[in-house]
């Protein structure tokens, strides 16, 4: 068996389709999803979101989002066409953050929005670094290979534990805009919001030092997945939801998704393991 071929714990492949995760499956899918509904709306997936109205080709940069969505994301269920569907949403993740969001960063240092927004980038940068491990084929080992196998997987969590920072800084930051979004039947919502954020941050630090970072992972990935079900499932579910409203539940949808992605990077590391890590190829580094 080649090394392309040794994608993750747990790889299944059937003709020629590759699924090397539950995560990767979902992953995908949304990422199939997200590029249906740009095109069907003819507008940005809250995910791409915000675009200035007086960016030239703006709505031709609509479709191509909805084009990379939708190709990519189905170029992640084949074997033949995972490694450069992986690559290439990568790089777009990669270019669109730093031009979109990053460069508020420079211009408002300040102010913890900016943080949260690239954040949510972050984590599907992330969960994307991860498949792209996972997934490169024999030229990117040879002309990327800081960003393949091992070392990708640790980039990919690196980038995830500063995006629970981000969003673990965001509930306090935004107490005011957190706390109502609590379920109306939870008491004390203000408790709440500190509590997951507090979460959120320690999620982040443990995975940055490698302090049961698996459970760490997967239980800010369960934190995702429940603020999905729990505050905007039930809006939509009662047609109640406005634009903006929509927009949250793709991203919060979408942020779970990519989540479950960096969890399965853990799969076969002990759960409370202190400062050792399994990565993608069945390593460990101390």
């Amino acid at each position: 068996m080649s090394t392309s071929d040794k994608v993750s714990p747990g790889v299944t492949e059937a003709g020629g389709i590759r699924i090397a995760s539950p995560g990767h499956a979902v992953f995908a899918a949304t990422m199939i999803a997200i590029g249906i509904l740009g095109a069907v709306r003819g507008s940005f997936a809250a995910v791409w979101g915000p675009v200035p109205e007086a960016m030239p080709a703006r709505e031709a940069l609509v479709y191509l989002c909805a084009l990379i969505s939708l190709a990519c994301g189905m170029g992640l269920f084949w074997r033949r066409t995972a490694a450069p569907a992986a690559r290439a949403l990568l790089a777009y993740l990669l270019v669109w953050t730093l031009v979109f969001r990053a460069r508020f960063i420079l211009v408002h240092p300040t102010v913890e929005g900016v943080y949260q927004n690239c954040g949510e980038n972050a984590v599907l940068i992330a969960a994307v670094w991860v498949l792209y491990a996972w997934f490169a084929a024999d030229w990117d080992r040879k002309h990327l290979r800081f960003a393949t196998g091992d070392q990708g997987v640790r980039i990919a969590r690196v980038l995830y534990a500063l995006a629970m920072i981000a969003f673990g800084l965001s509930h306090f930051f935004y107490l005011n805009l957190t706390a109502p979004l609590v379920p109306g039947w939870l008491p004390w919502p203000v408790a709440w919001a500190y509590f997951t954020g507090v979460a959120y941050l320690a999620a982040g630090v443990a995975i940055l030092i490698g302090v049961c970072a698996r459970l760490a992972t997967v239980l800010s990935a369960w934190q995702m997945g429940l603020f999905t079900l729990l505050v905007w499932v039930p809006l939509a579910a009662a047609g109640h939801m406005s634009p903006s409203q929509l927009g949250e539940l793709v991203v919060s949808w979408a942020l779970t998704a990519g989540a479950w992605v960096v969890a399965d990077s853990y799969r076969g590391t002990p759960w409370l393991a202190m400062g050792q890590r399994k990565l993608a190829n069945g390593g460990q580094d101390a």
